[in-house]
């Protein structure tokens, strides 16, 4: 700790005391310090490991863009290390959906999703700009652009699928080929990367987003289909009420319609979504499925959490009536059967927060059916990951 006092010291040229640690994680230590003068700033060096190095370097490249997150007082490249605008104690978004709360929680999920909406829209033609700020910050470690995690999974997903006992259906090559990138490359935004509610600071001052670790431009889908999901790579998962899941949905759509017209047409909405599906079910078989052999919380210490037998079978029930991609349906609905039929698990619950919630009239959709919101919705109107992108 006095090491990284001293790092951060000369960074900003004065001193620092009262250090608090945060937590952090493997690849990094957070403190919250005192400066000479009085002020609170953050902390956050960084280990010297690869996945370490190239989330310093994603984090310092997506914060200096200044469109998200709290201000860079000063970057260390070599320790590495960043010094940060401390945004106070204000609850995360965890925080509320695992509360009481269901008017809190409702509206901290809409700003939340409005939030990353009009993040989305303003990171329109700057992505030259954070290509620039990675070389600037650069440990020697590559992009996501130069090192696709998409393409990397959907390669290893017929092994993992062989693995567990089952074999791979025909045509499921041809069929992850398909799904791509759920739409990266005609509808790309940048995202931090990891939007799961633990990284999403409610504050009296509005929706401010933490950890940029994985920072990065993807398709608008992929961080919508958190909404849908909902949280695609996070331990805080529990089912939404369906008719608050399609109006959470359609808060962050509003949002990137005006930037990118065509996702107004329903149809081109639910392709993209339904993809974006197939692609987060690919990651979290990827990383939940080795971790089921005992069945455990999904955090450490966070309670009430689900287990990861409960998270993976949510995933692939949702997935396994993705009839578009016959192949990739069949190997999940198998995963189902043959792997998920012998876990004598309850089902995936709803929120805490959402026990005595009185849903919308649309309730009656299913939740992974219904969030898809039609033209007249938009024209009247986010820790510890489940597993890394590597």
């Amino acid at each position: 700790m006095n090491e990284i006092l001293r790092a951060a010291e000369r960074v900003l040229t004065t001193t620092l005391s009262d250090p608090v640690d945060l937590g952090g994680s493997p690849r990094s230590t957070v403190l919250r310090c005192r400066t000479a003068d009085g002020r609170s700033v953050i902390v956050k060096a960084y280990t010297g490991g690869p996945d370490a190095l190239r989330g310093f370097t994603a984090e310092a490249a997506g914060l200096s863009l200044g469109l998200a997150g709290p201000a860079v007082l000063g970057v260390d490249p070599e320790v590495p290390l960043l010094v940060l605008a401390d945004l106070g104690e204000a609850p995360t978004l965890a925080d509320v959906l695992l509360g009481d709360d269901p008017k809190a929680a409702e509206e901290g999920l809409l700003a939340w999703a409005v939030g990353l909406g009009r993040l989305a829209a303003r990171s329109v033609g700057r992505r030259e700009e954070l290509t620039g700020l990675w070389a600037r910050f650069d440990r020697g470690m590559p992009t996501w652009d130069d090192e696709p995690w998409i393409e990397r999974a959907a390669a290893r997903f017929p092994e993992v699928v062989e693995a567990a006992g089952i074999a791979v259906p025909a045509g499921l090559g041809a069929d992850l080929a398909r799904i791509g990138t759920a739409g990266g490359e005609e509808y790309p935004a940048f995202s931090p990367g990891d939007t799961c509610p633990d990284n999403n600071l409610l504050t009296p001052d509005g929706l401010r987003l933490l950890d940029f670790e994985v920072a990065c431009y993807q398709s608008v889908f992929l961080t919508a289909a958190y909404c849908r999901m909902p949280f695609s790579t996070c331990w805080c998962v529990f089912a939404l009420p369906p008719g608050l899941a399609r109006r959470v949905e359609a808060a962050y759509r509003a949002e990137v319609v005006p930037i990118y017209p065509a996702l107004a047409e329903d149809a081109v909405w639910e392709a993209g979504m339904r993809r974006a599906v197939a692609v987060w079910t690919v990651h979290a078989t990827l990383g939940l499925l080795s971790r089921t052999a005992e069945d455990r919380p999904m955090h450490r210490t966070r309670r009430p959490v689900p287990t990861t037998r409960q998270v993976l079978r949510h995933r692939w029930e949702a997935a396994a009536g993705l009839e578009e991609f016959p192949a990739f349906a069949e190997a999940v609905r198998s995963l189902l059967r043959e792997v998920a039929g012998g876990w004598r698990v309850a089902p995936l619950p709803g929120y805490p927060c959402f026990a005595d919630f009185v849903d919308s009239p649309d309730s009656a959709d299913s939740p992974d059916s219904a969030g898809s919101p039609d033209s007249a919705d938009l024209a009247e109107s986010a820790h510890e990951d489940t597993a890394g992108r590597g």
